[in-house]
């Protein structure tokens, strides 16, 4: 409606500038527009087992060149590639590079390696998006790896001590210990179970329904779309192909309500039951600009709409969410009700239903296909694996929001939307939504005709339909403010 009060002068006024805009005269640069082209990941496999044969750059090269494939691109194509990687100790030099090779990239790619525990393949997804977003690349690969079987135990340096020497193990000290309180994350989530009263009931119903979930997950079709398989060579024996998650076959519902807590044995809640597991797997993502999207006759599965960070006292990571979530809603113009999807990572079950609490969002939206407790959680991959999941199960113009918690601690948020439109906007476009964003500030949306006029009862504003320039591409659609980097 705010549209409709356009004035004859105003119109005119702003398709003058639109006029020399279209030319190229603008002086302020707009950020690009990313999508998601594609997603892939390996399954999931359990703590020393079937994939427990092949190193984390191994698999994050079986994730690359799989979204590469799905993405129908040729190799050549990426510009770079950073991946998520916390587990490093005796993988060698550049894991990132590594993974890439081996993936059959060019050897001109450059690549880097993300360190952010947790939030490390999510944080590669967005340092990537960064990048796309200000030109520096148009394509890039962003995902995470992990095999936490392959993690070695460490000893200090110097003369051995009489009595011999303590190991250490790699998983605990570099991927698992609050460094700063010195305790097991899992302490961390005793805690804020008790700030927040959850109960050991909650967490293992909680759990319960994430392995519930992701056995209808798998038994309806919803998972194996983003899998790529993986073939184990053995030697003397056939090869075996691995192309399910492994973690989520094995629970004894039965057992769950009698298991011991681990972490604190008195008035503790958190099991092995509704913690996450050690896995190994990796998962990657190619995303390019819009335009990039539309020389190479890509068709997207979603776009990246925002992202934030938030930080809070590293023993309090597990409700860091409730921080992250209105900045990242905040970035994007949008509300918690506005999002169909959200992807929380379990890392443990508590996480989940603290955040559920502090934010008052729906917990039918929360986790649909299940998470990292009934799935498994390689700690550098699970980042990634959230947001091609999203991407894969959102619907046409839906919007979704992916988080996950890390040690040290921080949240980021990634909001993903799909579609309203099935080719690029042009940028005079773009250009006439912010002329008249600038006159109309609260207007939420308008609605294009073809990308050359505004859809509303006043005539002078139906004008720009016949008066803007003929060469644009696109149907009708609904561009949101998201949409056009506001």
């Amino acid at each position: 409606m705010a549209a409709a009060m356009l004035g004859g002068r105003e119109v005119a006024r702003l398709l003058q500038v639109l006029k020399y805009t279209n030319r190229g005269y603008a002086s302020q640069r707009t950020l690009n527009e990313v999508v998601i082209a594609s997603a892939a990941r390996t399954p999931i496999g359990s703590f020393q087992g079937s994939l427990s044969s092949l190193r984390a750059t191994e698999l994050g090269s079986i994730a690359i060149k799989g979204a590469i494939e799905r993405a129908g691109i040729p190799a050549e194509e990426v510009k770079e590639v950073y991946m998520g990687n916390v587990l490093q100790a005796g993988q060698g030099q550049a894991p990132a590079r590594q993974a890439l090779l081996g993936a059959g990239l060019p050897i001109s790619t450059p690549a880097t390696t993300i360190n952010k525990v947790c939030a490390s393949g999510m944080k590669s997804v967005m340092m990537a998006a960064q990048n796309l977003m200000c030109g520096n690349q148009d394509v890039m690969v962003a995902g995470g790896m992990e095999s936490m079987s392959n993690v070695p135990y460490t000893m200090n340096r110097g003369a051995t001590p009489y009595g011999g020497v303590k190991l250490e193990d790699l998983i605990v000290k570099d991927g698992l210990t609050d460094v700063y309180n010195k305790i097991h994350m899992g302490n961390c989530a005793e805690n804020t179970a008790k700030k927040l009263t959850v109960s050991r009931e909650e967490q293992d119903t909680y759990a319960i329904n994430s392995y519930t979930r992701s056995k209808t997950a798998w038994e309806s079709g919803e998972l194996i779309k983003e899998v790529v398989p993986v073939t184990i060579s053995q030697k003397g024996k056939p090869d075996i192909e691995v192309k399910e998650d492994e973690e989520y076959k094995r629970v004894d519902f039965s057992k769950v309500p009698k298991l011991k807590t681990v972490f604190q044995k008195e008035n503790g809640t958190v099991t092995a039951a509704n913690a996450s597991t050690l896995n190994d797997g990796a998962a990657a993502l190619v995303v390019m600009t819009s335009e990039a999207a539309k020389r190479l006759n890509v068709t997207p599965l979603a776009r990246i709409v925002a992202f934030a960070d938030a930080a809070v006292d590293p023993i309090d990571f597990p409700i860091a969410p409730a921080y992250a979530v209105p900045k990242v809603l905040s970035d994007a113009g949008l509300k918690k009700e506005d999002i169909a999807m959200w992807e929380i990572n379990e890392a443990f079950s508590v996480v989940v239903l603290a955040n559920i609490k502090m934010l008052g969002i729906d917990p039918q939206k929360v986790n649909i296909h299940g998470g990292a407790v009934s799935l498994g959680h390689p700690i550098g991959m699970s980042g990634a694996r959230i947001v091609g999941h999203m991407a894969h199960v959102l619907k046409q113009g839906q919007y979704g929001l992916a988080g996950i918690c890390n040690g040290g601690v921080t949240y980021l948020n990634l909001a993903v939307g799909t579609y309203l439109y099935n080719r690029s906007v042009s940028p005079a476009c773009h250009q006439l939504f912010r002329l008249l964003l600038s006159v109309h500030p609260h207007q939420e949306c308008f609605h294009l005709l073809n990308c050359v006029g505004l859809s509303c009862g006043a005539p002078a504003v139906r004008g720009l339909a016949a008066s803007a320039p003929p060469n644009h591409e696109s149907g009708a659609t609904i561009i949101k403010q998201p949409s056009l980097g506001h």
